[in-house]
């Protein structure tokens, strides 16, 4: 599904890198499958899903 040199690497080896852009539409196809969400959510080539997992705003850490 790769069709960069270095095929992407499941894991973390290498970061997978966009092939189609949508940002109207608020997603991204990535070249090993995965449709990534602009709300941090994944759709993997499986089927399965990850859920958001974005750091809810009264967390976040602010610099003095």
């Amino acid at each position: 599904m790769c069709s960069h040199r270095s095929s992407c690497a499941s894991g973390d080896d290498i970061t997978p890198h966009i092939v189609a852009a949508h940002p109207e539409q608020g997603w991204n196809l990535l070249c090993n499958g995965a449709i990534v969400f602009d709300d941090t959510g994944e759709l993997l080539p499986d089927g399965s899903v990850v859920a958001p997992h974005r750091v809810p705003t009264g967390e976040l850490a602010v610099a003095a």
